[in-house]
């Protein structure tokens, strides 16, 4: 448990101590399959704070419920946490393309998958996201992108002709720890600028949460 709040320390603290647990304690708990992944990732990785973590984990589920999404696509997958998230909430026809590069989460994420009964609805992508993108179809009812962000930019726009009209595209990561008010590195000033770019694209409607490191949900006009 100690290395699960030193994940979610990380960054800027916004809220007082105690108010994240307090929020764990009132959403809906996602399932024991989720509790071992995300220990296995923590003690087998040493990038557990690439998981979305509890909470997150629920909200997507609750977007994808909300927002009747039958195909997903994920950009970002690392060990399967939310595309296990994902996959609950599709329905028994509903399927989750999800893209990931690193054997290792890639293994550890197959071995999970397998030991949920919603399996079949989630295909593995290995390789380059950007490569996969470009071979794949619409549509796409939600789109997740949760990976490098040097390649968030062709993420977005390759997301948004795939994402069907009046679905959703969740980019997470979009604050980079408060960075971006002063964004003097590489990856902070990458996610200011599609921040700025993302505000005025006439063709979304977008909010940016506070909420853990930042995340933008746009939806297409």
């Amino acid at each position: 448990m100690e290395q699960r709040k030193d994940r979610r320390a990380v960054g800027v603290k916004v809220l007082p101590e105690g108010v994240e647990d307090y929020c764990e304690r009132h959403t809906t708990a996602l399932t024991e399959l989720h509790e071992r992944l995300l220990k296995e990732t923590e003690e087998k990785t040493t990038t557990a704070n690439f998981l979305v973590g509890e909470i997150e984990g629920a909200f997507l589920k609750m977007l994808a419920r909300m927002t009747q999404a039958k195909r997903i696509l994920e950009v970002g997958m690392f060990t399967g946490y939310s595309a296990l998230s994902f996959a609950e909430a599709l329905p028994p026809d509903g399927s989750i393309i999800t893209c990931e590069l690193n054997p290792h989460a890639i293994e550890i994420a197959r071995r999970f998958f397998a030991q949920s009964p919603h399996r079949d609805k989630i295909q593995i992508r290995e390789g380059s996201a950007a490569d996969t993108l470009k071979t794949l179809q619409g549509p796409f009812d939600l789109c997740f992108i949760d990976a490098d962000k040097p390649s968030y930019d062709y993420y977005y726009d390759r997301c948004l002709e795939l994402v069907r009209r009046g679905g959703l595209i969740v980019l997470d990561n979009m604050l980079r720890y408060g960075r971006v008010l002063n964004p003097t590195e590489e990856d902070a000033r990458i996610v200011n600028l599609l921040n700025d770019r993302i505000q005025n694209d006439p063709r979304v409607e977008n909010v940016l949460l506070p909420f853990r490191d930042g995340i933008m949900l746009a939806y297409k006009l």
